[in-house]
């Protein structure tokens, strides 16, 4: 085992923050070896009954829990701050071209170095991402991460039409690969499958119809897909099935509606949308650096929480612009308060970060597994230094409340915040 004494933030309940200002955080092994955490309290409280376990001081640090992020795409690394006017044109010009690359094993692995490192530098522990249509890419992804016990989740994408060549796959060749790529990789360590039609334009119905055959056979997994993201992505879908009574509602059809399946953005859709995602225990992944940049939208906070389904934040890289999480929380809070019609809504400090943590953790059914340090949970956290920047210091020295010294984060913080990511892996824990 082994203890750190600082300041730790964890969460007692949805939304809700607490700092133990001398904190002692244990972690040490289960039956099967995973680090997770032991004891989480006073450190004046338990510095007896740990007395023999080697403790690290922090002094000036903060202990927090490691972020979730629940949507990204590893093969738009490039593919970040690319000028189009919007959504689909985006698509064609630059993401589609650069994913045809990932045909390639050592273009898959290499990108995938370099994708895993970034979120770890940026405090991520557990993601949730999209890979190409190429087996390749999946095993590249699925490999670097095990090599750095980050709990990660991820899939081949599913598009057997409206899509270029090189990327476009074939319907029963793609949904044997799946399969294939679920017995080999899903439950190894921390790692998980995503059954992921890219969207509905992309995938004919006969993929559609397989992919929740799947998903059904193997209910462990999860699934993962775009819904609602764009008003002419919606006019697509309308043409394709007229019948439907909205663009979530094919998935529906198809059986891609359930808990573990997560839906990134969810932007225009009515109230039977949102009931149908709470009844079924789907999520929506809200991604608001990308749904700001490529000028898709606002999620409707007010209106998901009257509906109650579950939902958390995504950088949605590369339409996202950052892998920071602090960049993200901020581009939601602006999203609250532009994007609510007249009155807005401030979305406070304490329930930003949660999205990004423990409620994003919920959201894929992981909830006492990761995005919180409660004992029990595995041991992914961070180490923050609200003294990173000159500008970063001289505010939260004057926060006088827990949520000014979030928000101060949230607002003023980067990577450079992220002083040490740390990973629970079996026997011992990961450091970057």
């Amino acid at each position: 085992m082994k203890a750190y004494r600082a300041p730790i933030l964890y969460f007692s309940g949805p939304a809700e923050a607490m700092l133990e200002s001398d904190g002692l955080l244990v972690v040490g092994p289960d039956d099967q070896g995973r680090q997770r955490v032991k004891a989480l309290g006073n450190y004046a409280g338990l510095a007896a009954r740990f007395a023999e376990v080697p403790t690290e001081q922090l002094p000036g640090r903060i202990i927090a829990p490691g972020f979730v992020d629940m949507h990204i795409h590893y093969p738009q690394l490039d593919v970040i701050g690319s000028p189009a006017e919007g959504l689909l044109p985006w698509l064609e010009k630059y993401t589609f071209p650069h994913e045809k690359r990932f045909c390639a094993t050592e273009y898959s692995a290499q990108a995938a170095r370099f994708f895993i490192a970034e979120l770890l530098r940026n405090g991520v522990t557990t993601a949730l991402s999209f890979a190409t249509s190429h087996p390749a890419s999946v095993n590249a992804l699925f490999a670097e991460a095990q090599q750095h016990s980050l709990r990660l989740i991820t899939g081949k994408c599913l598009m057997d039409q409206h899509c270029p060549d090189g990327v476009r796959d074939e319907t029963r060749q793609s949904l044997m690969d799946t399969e294939a790529l679920i017995k080999r990789w899903h439950g190894v360590d921390r790692l998980g499958y995503a059954v992921t039609p890219r969207y509905v334009p992309s995938c004919s119905a006969a993929q559609l119809s397989g992919a929740g055959e799947l998903a059904a056979k193997y209910p462990g997994v999860w699934i993962q897909s775009h819904a609602a993201e764009n008003k002419d992505e919606i006019a697509w879908v309308r043409q394709l099935y007229p019948d439907a009574r909205s663009y979530l509602s094919v998935y529906d059809k198809f059986g891609l509606l359930r808990p573990r399946a997560v839906y990134a953005h969810c932007l225009h859709i009515d109230d039977e949308d949102r009931a149908l995602l709470r009844d079924t225990g789907a999520a929506a992944a809200v991604s608001p650096t990308s749904n700001l940049f490529l000028g898709s939208g606002f999620f409707d906070y007010v209106a998901a929480d009257r509906a109650g389904f579950q939902y958390g934040l995504a950088s949605d890289v590369g339409g996202g612009t950052s892998f920071s999480p602090f960049h993200t929380m901020l581009a939601a809070y602006y999203v609250g308060r532009e994007g609510q019609g007249k009155s807005g809504v401030s979305l406070g400090p304490q329930h930003l970060w949660w999205q990004h943590t423990a409620g994003a953790a919920r959201a894929l059914g992981l909830e006492g597994v990761v995005g919180n340090l409660l004992p029990g949970c595995e041991a992914d956290f961070v180490v923050l230094n609200p003294q990173a920047t000159p500008l970063l210091a001289r505010k939260t020295a004057q926060a006088g409340s827990l949520d000014e010294l979030l928000f101060a984060m949230i607002v003023l913080g980067d990577d450079r915040l992220i002083e040490r990511t740390v990973i629970s892996q079996a026997g011992s824990l990961s450091m970057v």
